[in-house]
């Protein structure tokens, strides 16, 4: 018994003797019209509907990954070649493909059941769209089946979450690149080959996790640089040959030397506060000097070169004299 043909056997013994509508209409008709057709064409809820059965057997017993949902026969059949799914033995529980001509060609195939029992050449099934109108159970032969398609042979991909597992430890990925170091890190045993299936995307995925973590951490430290200062508010200066102190040079260095120390020497910061408050003044000045045509600014400039020279005035007026 082929275990995923075993539930879909199950759905449909327990919808035998449903029978279509007089105009063809059937509830398999129209979900797959509803559901799988993406443009909601209504021919197919009165249209031929064996294979659309199977369809909504395979959606309502949750196997639709490896039982396939095609309306229709020769696509599905095909789907079942395709998976290395498909054969001429009959089993219980395997889809069959009939061609009514007996031509056994797969693009001819007119209908599919479900073999729910094997005895010799006969066939017990359990068809949808028999007869033309009714789900039921059919006794075939063996001369009108083109093939067998086999659904628990049909090979699914199971997903894996990619963090089942706890990432490896910063050391195995920031040493030396060899798989001797992976597989010691992984299995605890020096030079064991590296892992192949799952446990191998564990280990790529947890290294893919530290990269990202550590992309995120960069990104934000050039985001705090983008914020600070490009350039330093205190006014620096660079060491000049005025800084040299007039002494004996030892005798293994030679003024060549100097000039050379001098040529590397870093920047350093003014130490007087009064050449520091100068240039800021000089700046000041130097950003507003675009206004000095403005007449509230001449107003000012009079008053201040007015107050100068009267402050010079009082300077000699109390200065005494001698004679």
């Amino acid at each position: 018994m082929d275990p995923v043909g075993k539930k879909l056997l199950d759905i449909a013994k327990d919808n035998l003797g449903y029978t279509e509508k007089s105009d063809g209409y059937t509830k398999f008709g129209d979900w797959w019209a509803k559901k799988m057709d993406s443009d909601h064409n209504p021919y197919f809820k009165t249209a031929p509907w064996c294979d659309m059965f199977l369809a909504w057997a395979a959606e309502k017993a949750g196997v639709a990954d490896q039982a396939g949902q095609f309306a229709a026969t020769v696509q599905h059949a095909k789907w079942f070649r395709k998976h290395d799914a498909w054969g001429t033995k009959p089993v219980p529980g395997a889809l069959v493909f009939y061609d009514w001509s007996g031509s056994r060609d797969i693009d001819r195939i007119d209908h599919v059941g479900l073999v729910e029992k094997v005895d010799g050449r006969t066939l017990h099934t359990i068809e949808a769209n028999a007869d033309g109108y009714k789900l039921m159970r059919k006794t075939r032969d063996m001369d009108s089946v083109v093939g067998f398609g086999y659904p628990g042979k049909v090979k699914v991909d199971k997903y894996v979450p990619k963090h089942a597992a706890p990432a490896p430890k910063v050391e195995a990925l920031t040493g030396p690149a060899s798989d001797a170091k992976i597989a010691e890190t992984t299995h605890g045993s020096p030079g064991t080959p590296l892992p192949d299936g799952p446990t191998q995307e564990i280990l790529l995925s947890g290294a893919l996790a530290i990269v990202l973590c550590g992309t995120v951490a960069l990104a934000v430290g050039r985001a705090a640089a983008s914020m600070a200062p490009t350039h330093s508010p205190i006014r620096v200066r660079k060491r000049g040959k005025h800084h040299r102190t007039p002494v004996q040079l030892p005798a293994d260095l030679t003024p060549a030397d100097l000039d050379a120390a001098d040529a590397g020497t870093t920047v350093m910061p003014a130490l007087s506060l009064a050449a520091a408050h100068q240039a800021e003044d000089r700046e000041f000045w130097g950003r507003i000097a675009h206004l000095e045509e403005d007449e509230e600014l001449a107003f000012w400039n009079s008053l201040h070169a007015e107050a100068a020279l009267s402050g010079t005035h009082d300077e000699y007026a109390s200065t005494p004299s001698f004679r």
